[in-house]
């Protein structure tokens, strides 16, 4: 639809005109239709809609649908307004002032819908009709349709637009974008079917399946009408007798034909592979009787004097369809053994099955005020049934359960380039950056809506137009993540900044600690020595993990000084064994042996807690009897350094004399903190039968360190232990302190 440029001062003063012309004849309500063409006309009279047709006369035509199936004038009224909002410049205050509020909302909602599906259009056309892309985007369209009907008027006005569009196509002989064309295949139609408004649903169908397949409707047309003559000789016929045998059991009943759906006739000829002959649709009546009941006795009567054919009987009074549509459906043959469709139905029945929600849609005109809503209950009732079939409607296009708070949680823009983007309720345009790319999200500085720059905290609305204004680099901002401010409706934004200053915090962690690392080293005088094949000898996957670990405190300069020393030169194994031999004084405490010394007090140190079979050495405490230590423990190389002589050989009796015993050792994990991390871990250490004495646990940002305390007879096995806990989903690091 072309849209005018702002209006000057001079259309301006016409517009006034028009709205003291069309508000002369108020209070009275009374031709609202009449009111509201003549305030549209000169804004849309030398208009041309899209499909070339002048939107006037679209307007004149769409307001002839909508009488038909039910709508009143107030509705009729509603689609004249529609088309002339968006030459306005202020249409809610200008529409409103004249018709009232709820004219205005559903004209500029209407509008507003009108030129989001425009654009859409517009985009799709350059994707390929069986892209994915183009998928999504027909999705998105369907979500952004439920999202606008939350006045139900919207829905029907759309409805009746796009059929009008279809009719002036065809009637012209010309055929509607490809765009337009599957939109109207896979959203209106489909639509109009969950809806009930059959009358607009096989209409809109026949002109779809006419345009993408001509030659295909041409010839099943030609094929109706090849015998039309003799069918409809030979249907009035049957009308005739059926109707006087009915009236004579007392059943006042109707008897028609039904019309011919072509797309539904090749829909059966190709899903049942059978030929044009047999389709039971091209001979089908349709009786109207007055009750249920009737319903039901003038089924007995057509299945008694016609033959049945099985597995053709639907009851659809019983069981409705979740429309709310109700009917008897049989297909019988005649004493010529010709095929018959027949429909039995009460005239209420009749009139939901045509025209669906329409049916019961009564809207209301107030005075002066205009259209006020719905007041009556059954139409609280209507509302809440039509509701629910969009709802339903929503489930079968998602395959599965509706989303809950359908029409409260889901808000739909657009792009640039047309494309439509899902957000949550109060999305704001740092949520649409993030929908869009990460990196663009990280970099959003600015935002345009609607062509206005607006603050980054701006809760959209659908149907807006949104463009990021973005840095080359950069990063969010803190504040974004402050709930009070508001920049953030989207959990998945939200853990995308989390997530970039979680990283940000690991790189600065990794810089410090490499900054620390490399400087041991050229203290030690070995800057020469590969980053990689150290933080190997130190039990890390990789350098990096090295440097954050230390960075953040968690091990000591000291461990890695003891990698670089090299450890002192101890004696021959066998001159130890003669040494012991020929010293056979000695004391046993705690599986440590003292060689040279008895009744000797033996306690394991608390710095390294060693067990066997680690390299172990005593220190002479005061007071406290032999501290033993493992040779690697940083604390007892200080001591070596600073008292040497009060080192005394120590080593670890023989295995039977400690089998009874166990020794506390430390265990360090690291792991991706998670809901049931330290229940998995503690039961891998039940699992395997190991004594847990003591947990510490300390989580940041995301992170879990934590060191257990558990009894072992001898490290080896503590070994194996460590490589299950490692396989637990989430631990990076398990490996003994």
């Amino acid at each position: 639809m072309k849209q005018l440029p702002p209006l000057s001062p001079e259309p301006g003063q016409r517009v006034a005109a028009v709205i003291t012309a069309t508000t002369s004849a108020m209070p009275s309500p009374d031709g609202v239709r009449a009111r509201a063409r003549a305030f549209a006309e000169p804004l849309i009279g030398d208009e041309v809609a899209g499909s070339g047709e002048n939107l006037l006369a679209h307007a004149d035509a769409v307001a002839g649908i909508l009488a038909e199936i039910g709508g009143s004038e107030a509705m009729q009224a509603a689609i004249y307004l529609s088309y002339a909002s968006p030459q306005l410049n202020r249409p809610a205050e200008v529409i409103g002032k004249a018709f009232g509020e709820s004219f205005a909302r559903l004209a500029v909602e209407t509008a507003n819908l009108e030129r989001v599906q425009q654009r859409s259009r517009a985009g799709r056309q350059e994707l390929s009709a069986d892209s994915e892309q183009a998928g999504q985007q027909t999705e998105n369209v369907r979500k952004m349709l439920l999202a606008f009907s939350r006045d139900l008027r919207v829905v029907l006005l759309r409805l009746a637009s796009r059929l009008q569009t279809l009719r002036h196509c065809a009637a012209c002989r010309q055929p509607p974008s490809p765009s337009l064309l599957r939109e109207s295949h896979e959203i209106f139609a489909p639509l109009a079917n969950r809806l009930g408004i059959w009358q607009i649903k096989w209409e809109m169908e026949d002109l779809i399946f006419r345009a993408q397949e001509p030659e295909t409707y041409k010839l099943v047309a030609s094929l109706l009408d090849e015998r039309r003559v003799e069918r409809e000789a030979a249907m009035a016929q049957r009308r005739n007798d059926i109707e006087a045998a009915l009236r004579a059991q007392g059943i006042d009943a109707t008897v028609s034909g039904r019309p011919k759906h072509i797309s539904s006739i090749v829909r059966k000829m190709r899903g049942k592979e059978l030929d044009f002959n047999q389709v039971f649709d091209v001979r089908a009546l349709r009786v109207l009787v007055p009750t249920v009941a009737d319903c039901y006795a003038t089924l007995g009567w057509v299945h008694e004097h016609y033959t049945p054919l099985p597995d053709e009987f639907d009851d659809y009074i019983a069981r409705p369809k979740i429309n709310g549509y109700q009917s008897l459906h049989t297909v019988v043959r005649d004493a010529d053994g010709l095929a018959w469709e027949i429909q039995i139905r009460t005239p209420e029945m009749h009139q939901h099955a045509e025209h669906g929600v329409a049916a019961h849609w009564a809207y209301k005109e107030a005075g002066t005020k205009g259209y006020t809503g719905v007041s009556a209950a059954s139409d609280y009732d209507a509302k809440i049934a039509v509701l629910r079939q969009l709802l339903a409607w929503e489930r079968d296009l998602t395959g599965g359960e509706p989303q809950q708070g359908l029409f409260d949680e889901h808000i739909y823009v657009l792009t640039p380039e047309a494309a439509i983007v899902e957000l949550p309720a109060g999305g704001t345009p740092v949520d649409f950056a993030y929908t869009l790319h990460t990196e663009l999200g990280h970099r959003c500085r600015g935002a345009r809506v609607d062509g206005v720059m607006v603050p980054l905290n701006t809760p959209l609305q659908n149907g807006q137009t949104v463009e990021i204004n973005s840095a080359k680099e950069g990063g969010p901002s803190r504040d974004w993540l402050n709930a009070d401010l508001h920049y953030l409706a989207s959990s998945r934004a939200k853990s995308k900044v989390r997530a970039w200053f979680n990283a940000q915090y690991t790189r600065e962690t990794v810089a410090r600690g490499r900054e620390m690392v490399e400087k041991l080293l050229q203290r030690e005088g070995r800057t020469a020595l590969s980053l990689e094949q150290l933080a190997t000898d130190l039990g890390f996957k990789t350098a990096d993990n090295l440097f954050e670990t230390v960075g953040k405190d968690e091990f000591s300069l000291r461990s890695i000084e003891t990698v670089l020393r090299p450890p002192e030169p101890q004696p021959d194994p066998d001159e130890q064994v003669l040494l012991r031999k020929v010293r056979p004084a000695s004391s046993t405490r705690g599986g440590v042996l003292v060689v040279g010394l008895d009744s000797l007090l033996t306690q394991p140190a608390r710095c390294c807690k060693p067990a066997p079979p680690d390299e172990i050495a005593g220190f002479v405490t005061r007071g406290r009897g032999v501290s033993v230590h493992r040779r690697d423990c940083a604390n007892f190389r200080e001591l070596v350094a600073r008292d040497p002589d009060r080192v005394i050989e120590v080593g670890w009796s023989d295995s039977k004399a400690r089998q009874s015993l166990a020794y506390p050792v430390d265990v360090a994990v690291e792991a991706t903190d998670r809901q049931g991390l330290l229940r998995d871990i503690s039961d891998v250490f039940a699992r395997e039968k190991m004594n847990v004495i003591g947990v510490k646990t300390q989580s940041v940002k995301g992170w879990a360190w934590m060191t257990f305390t558990v009894e072992v007879a001898d490290t080896a096995r503590l070994a194996q232990v460590l490589r299950t806990v490692h396989d637990v989903p989430g631990v990076r690091v398990a490996k003994r302190r």
